[in-house]
């Protein structure tokens, strides 16, 4: 508690802080211990998700932005920081596809994106090894939509469960398990045909 009787905002729950931000000023002390707490996972989130060091601190500083303005719509109906992650990836997939048609209107020959952010390697791997897999593990999600891309990290890098992936990206969490699992048998089935080659 402080000198006026009011919890200090280090002992506020995320939902609370949220509540608190929501009825402040531009200066709130609720919203600055909001973005104090997540500033790094909402980077991290956008670097997996943007590929580049640069672009994620664009899309991060875009992010807090926007839930600077939209911070009245938190609704309490999922945790704080799932609804964050929803806004955080919706702000990269904007921020990717315009990007993406910016590349392509100034250089309609180059094919492809490049830089998606590190997977998780096995650290027992040789460098080389780690090198493969990550080379490896970028061909693979270069093969997705933008969305899917997103689905795809949140779920096995940023080790979300299904029911707050289906409060980030608007759907149900068996949709997204089916979802994924069509991913999977895609992913499977080119990877078969690029060893038969």
């Amino acid at each position: 508690m402080d000198a006026s009787g009011a919890p200090r905002t280090d002992e506020m729950s995320d939902e609370e802080l949220a509540a608190q931000a929501a009825r402040e000023g531009s200066d709130g002390v609720a919203f600055t211990a909001l973005m104090d707490r997540f500033r790094e996972r909402v980077w991290r989130v956008c670097w997996r998700l943007m590929g580049t060091e640069h672009d994620a601190e664009d899309a991060a500083q875009e992010v807090f932005v926007r839930l600077f303005f939209e911070r009245g719509k938190f609704a309490g109906r999922s945790r704080y920081s799932t609804w964050l992650h929803g806004v955080a990836i919706r702000t990269c997939l904007t921020l990717r596809r315009s990007r993406t048609r910016r590349r392509r209107r100034e250089s309609p020959e180059s094919g492809g994106e490049c830089g998606l952010a590190e997977t998780h390697a096995d650290p027992q791997a040789s460098p080389s090894q780690a090198v493969d897999a990550a080379h490896d593990a970028q061909k693979v999600l270069e093969q997705l939509d933008e969305e899917e891309r997103a689905l795809v990290l949140m779920r096995f890098a940023e080790n979300h469960d299904y029911d707050e992936l289906a409060e980030m990206f608007g759907t149900t969490s068996g949709a997204l398990r089916m979802r994924i699992s069509r991913i999977r048998e895609r992913l499977a089935t080119k990877a078969g045909r690029m060893l038969g080659d």
